[in-house]
């Protein structure tokens, strides 16, 4: 009889144990990989086994489980729903399965999936999605498919559209620096389940070419705003689209609090009264360096990094930025959006005792397929940008971590 029932395929199912009392015997490795998800479930577990892993026993202290310290006798799975037999003794395994099947209890065993009445699922989730796969035999396999499809849906590969009522809301996502690899994982997925996206120029591009046809697409800089600032006019279309029942994912290069006046746009939608995710991105002042070949801070060259935004030159009564002390310290400077004024920056730190023959360089288009960094110093910083032609975006890097690169990698440009 058990030949013939081998033959077909498991029938899959999910139990639902809370509060249902479930007997696991033995407490090595393999009770500490499927302990966790027993308790996750809510199952009333007991433990019998006269030792366990410290993993498992930290499991009991914590009162998780519980635990008799000593090893199966007969009667030990009466009103169970469940069992999970890993001990290493096979007669005691033997006899625990026996005792499952004549009291008809679900019965997983470590050491012979044959004798045994059910089988543990590779399993994985994402975002309230239990994925669960069984392949008989092939337990490797089972884990290969149900990594491939939990990344999936992690990722926006796997389209999963809700089609129930969705909360009212918009998710204020950091795209990363540019590379569409570089995008968050919950970024990625909440793209892949948006209705609109209004997105930035600097956002990852190549990402709005993978969203279905229905997915309405807004560039950001080209919404008519009349009378409005701009950013109002953001605003009033980020709140215009989630009231009308819609799933909006606002797109921003780097991160959305880094210069990116995404608490700007948080503070309108909570004014609103519209629910707000934050999706923090990989921001440009380290990813972007690092992706050059340099690091902001390095062991015995800084212990320090300052990033400021250069939108607004030094002398600018605009300027929130206290230039003659970032020119006092040591550490690394990396400067946003200041190509245009990167020969008044370099003149300003000078001026206030930053060496002239400091490193410097500039990174633009970082992490993308155009990325080229040109390396200068202080002094020749302005002069390098024009003569090469620099454009945002790019990254401008001032210190002795970008010799320490440039000895490192022997190169100036990519």
């Amino acid at each position: 009889m058990a030949e013939h029932v081998a033959e077909h395929a498991a029938y899959p199912v999910g139990l639902r144990l809370s509060g249902r009392r479930v007997v696991v015997l033995g407490a090595g490795q393999v009770a500490q990989r499927r302990l966790p998800a027993l308790i996750a479930a809510g199952a009333d577990v007991l433990l019998i086994s006269p030792s366990a892993t410290p993993s498992v026993e930290a499991m009991a202290d914590t009162g998780e489980i519980r635990w008799e310290r000593r090893r199966y006798r007969p009667g030990d799975l009466d009103g169970a729903w469940y069992a999970l037999i890993s001990t290493d003794d096979p007669e005691a395994n033997a006899v625990a399965s026996q005792e499952a099947e004549d009291r008809r209890v679900w019965c997983v065993r470590s050491d012979d999936a044959e004798a045994a009445t059910a089988w543990t699922p590779a399993t994985g989730h994402s975002e309230g999605v239990t994925v669960a796969v069984l392949t008989g035999r092939d337990p490797r396999r089972s884990a290969a498919v149900r990594d491939a499809i939990v990344e999936g849906l992690r990722d926006g590969s796997i389209a999963a559209p809700h089609h129930r009522t969705r909360a009212q809301g918009v998710a204020l996502v950091g795209g990363g620096p540019g590379d569409p690899d570089l995008i968050t994982v919950r970024g990625r997925r909440l793209l892949a389940e948006a209705d609109v996206v209004i997105a930035d120029r600097l956002g990852p591009r190549d990402l709005l070419a993978e969203l279905p046809p229905h997915v309405e697409v807004i560039d950001a800089a080209k919404i008519p705003y009349g009378r409005f600032m701009a950013q109002e006019a953001i605003n009033n279309a980020l709140i215009e689209h989630a009231k009308a029942g819609k799933a909006v994912v606002r797109l921003k290069g780097g991160d959305p609090f880094v210069f990116g006046r995404g608490m700007e746009e948080a503070q309108a939608l909570a004014e609103a009264g519209i629910p707000c995710t934050i999706v923090p991105g990989i921001s440009s002042t380290i990813s972007v360096p690092g992706a050059a070949g340099i690091p902001v801070t390095h062991r015995g060259v800084a212990h320090e990094f300052t990033v400021v935004s250069g939108h607004v030159a030094p002398d600018d009564e605009r300027s929130l930025v206290d230039w003659p002390s970032l020119a006092k310290l040591r550490g690394t400077l990396v400067v946003l959006m200041g190509v245009e004024n990167s020969a008044a920056i370099a003149a300003k730190l000078i001026e206030h005792g930053r060496p002239a023959d400091t490193p410097a360089a500039v990174v633009q288009e970082g992490t993308t397929a155009t990325q080229r960094r040109v390396d200068a110093t202080l002094a020749t910083l302005g002069e390098a940008v024009r003569a090469e032609g620099v454009r945002p975006p790019a990254v401008i890097v001032i210190g002795d971590v970008v010799g320490v690169a440039a000895a490192a990698t022997d190169r100036t440009d990519r």
